[in-house]
């Protein structure tokens, strides 16, 4: 099968190599052109737009996106459009807003998937997960090319209509969110707790038979063992947060209660505090002394 992939970042050119070792022929495409050569080198067809790709591969186009949600998406979905007809595909793999997966896939004249990716770059010799949304037809067509990128047939599945696999990928950062926030708390307790403790036996033990077990365990275990088992320098800011925010928003919509992920996002914005602290917990900590007479902590 032959596949245009647009966006050659970390998880595009996995997408690419993991394509090429299943046997199929890529045309590869982005901004950055040495990076366009480096996958030329390997074996793909290069391109020096999207127009030049869209023409490459002819009158059956099979293009994955691999550019960042939001307007990279649109714009190249623009430059796309005159070059695509009815029976041609396009698959986001980024994290888009499943409502802005709907809206694309209306006004594409393409048959257009949207694919929540998981896995992330340590995932690129195993493979990742696809979840899939869209027309049944063209996931069935891109079905040798969804086992190459994914860990085999059963890490991919069409989820449902145009949003459902982009939802489902929501909900599941939602769920990681969560996952990892329970595993920093729980080895809060034990790094601050009663015994003296050696972190990484812990989640090593923990990992070997226990209902815990995880790959997040394994990590977890991977960074008492490479930063120490005080974490060393490592910051206590978390970044990420978009789509654990659609998550909660949509759970807000459905009136569905999801407290722990809901606390897992929180943490990760209060954990973005400037040095002098939050201002909500600032002002906090003057309206006790407001009611209460409680004493004002100030910063020396």
């Amino acid at each position: 099968m032959q596949l245009g992939v647009i966006g050659l970042g970390r998880m595009g050119l996995i997408v690419v190599d993991r394509l090429m070792e299943a046997g199929h022929n890529v045309v590869a495409y982005d901004l950055d052109e040495s990076t366009v050569e480096r996958v030329a080198e390997a074996g793909a067809t290069p391109a020096d737009s999207v127009t030049d790709l869209a023409e490459k591969l002819g009158e059956e186009k099979r293009i994955w996106l691999m550019v960042p949600a939001g307007k990279a998406v649109d714009a190249t979905l623009a430059d796309l459009d005159p070059h695509l007809g009815s029976e041609d595909i396009v698959v986001d793999g980024g994290n888009s807003h499943f409502q802005r997966s709907v809206e694309r896939s209306e006004a594409t004249e393409a048959a257009y998937l949207d694919c929540g990716t998981s896995g992330g770059p340590a995932s690129a010799e195993a493979g990742f997960s696809l979840m899939v949304g869209g027309p049944q037809w063209a996931y069935d067509e891109l079905v040798p090319a969804l086992d190459a990128i994914a860990t085999g047939r059963a890490g991919h599945d069409r989820m449902g209509p145009s949003g459902a696999g982009h939802y489902v990928k929501m909900v599941h950062n939602g769920v990681e969110y969560a996952l990892m926030q329970t595993y920093g708390e729980g080895f809060e307790l034990l790094a601050e707790g009663r015994y003296d403790l050696d972190l990484e036996s812990v989640a090593r033990t923990w990992n070997n038979g226990a209902v815990i077990r995880s790959w997040l365990l394994e990590l977890c275990e991977e960074a008492f063992r490479e930063e120490g088992v005080d974490l060393g320098d490592v910051d206590d800011y978390v970044a990420g947060g978009s789509t654990g925010t659609w998550t909660v928003q949509e759970a807000l919509e459905q009136e569905i209660a999801l407290p722990l992920i809901y606390q897992a996002l929180s943490e990760r914005f209060g954990s973005r505090a400037p040095d002098e602290g939050r201002f909500s917990r600032r002002l906090a900590n003057r309206l006790r002394y407001g009611f209460g007479r409680h004493e004002v902590a100030r910063r020396e």
